[in-house]
């Protein structure tokens, strides 16, 4: 996807979130500051989907529940452009934030957990019209008819209860009432990491045949890197609450130039027990409230140098939507 000459409707600017903990004895004052995330930078851009990956911990999640304000940033910018006039989002009270809610809306990893097993599903679909008073109840309920259709459900389901459905079926109620407000933004966190994998594909190939109808913009959350190349425009790499590699996705599966995201794509399994992993760090994820000094990764890095260990590295340009922040590529 070319993303020449096009505004950005999302433009993200050095998001920080910082969480501070306690530390040593319950009587002590003492805290630690954990850089959950820590000056991401990207844009997104109408109708695409940018995938966002990385290890367990290292900000995914909070990245984008910073983003639709579910965590309040602890500085940055979150510029969305809907309307063609930008609007920070981290500046924004509640008040002003309920305006643009609907046009931002998020799918959620756990399709048992993210719906009310006391409302009936024709409840759970609807509720998003009723909170922000869209339509009338005949509206509303044809509304939810047709949303459930298009998610592979059928309008007597609506009189049903959440734990009368399977997973792959909850997490298509999770996606009807998500974009039964049509919003213009959304963020999957993680939507088909606790499904089967028969299942998973299913919701894959619903989730980007709403996206051609619907025309919305996308940030996937994965662990699963083969997922993230099938629906992805574009990836974002992160480790330890920054973005190392960001770029188009068969240019950072074909050429990756971070040694963090080179040693992620040589894990993806193959059927081929001689195959060897061409990158191998050893060493544990490194810890937000304790980061090291330098790049984040020098001490998982075998081509470590001592400018590693002094200065963390910026996100600089290798050629067209390429960036990479290491210091020796």
């Amino acid at each position: 996807m070319t993303t020449q000459n096009k505004m950005p409707l999302l433009s993200v600017r050095d998001l920080c979130k910082y969480f501070h903990l306690p530390c040593g004895r319950r009587w002590s004052r003492k805290t630690i500051s954990v850089k959950a995330v820590d000056h991401v930078s990207f844009d997104l851009y109408p109708g695409e989907t940018l995938g966002l990956v990385g290890e367990s911990g290292c900000g995914k999640t909070t990245t984008s529940r910073a983003i639709v304000r579910a965590l309040r940033p602890t500085r940055g910018k979150i510029l969305f452009s809907d309307s063609g006039t930008p609007v920070d989002l981290a500046c924004l009270s509640e008040r002003q934030l309920k305006k643009i809610r609907p046009k931002i809306q998020m799918i959620f990893q756990d399709p048992f957990s993210s719906l009310n097993p006391r409302m009936t599903i024709g409840s759970i679909v609807t509720e998003p019209l009723v909170i922000n008073k869209i339509g009338n109840a005949k509206t509303r309920k044809e509304q939810m008819a047709e949303m459930l259709t298009k998610v592979g459900l059928k309008p007597e389901d609506a009189a049903r209860y959440p734990h009368a459905f399977s997973g792959g079926q909850r997490q298509r109620i999770g996606i009807a009432r998500a974009l039964i407000l049509k919003p213009s933004f959304v963020i999957c966190d993680e939507p088909v990491s606790a499904l089967d994998v028969s299942v998973q594909a299913q919701i894959i190939n619903l989730l980007r045949e709403l996206q051609r109808q619907f025309e919305w913009t996308l940030i996937f959350v994965a662990h699963d890197l083969n997922v993230v190349r099938y629906i992805s425009d574009r990836v974002a790499v992160m480790y330890a609450g920054r973005i190392v590699e960001l770029g188009d996705t068969e240019t950072v599966f074909n050429q990756p130039g971070h040694p963090y995201t080179k040693t992620l794509l040589s894990a993806i399994p193959y059927p081929d027990p001689d195959r060897k992993m061409e990158y191998k760090h050893m060493g544990q994820v490194a810890d937000p409230g304790h980061l090291p000094a330098g790049c984040s990764f020098h001490p998982r890095c075998s081509h470590c140098v001592e400018l590693c260990r002094q200065k963390q590295p910026d996100l600089i340009a290798q050629g067209d939507d390429h960036f990479i922040g290491c210091h020796l590529v």
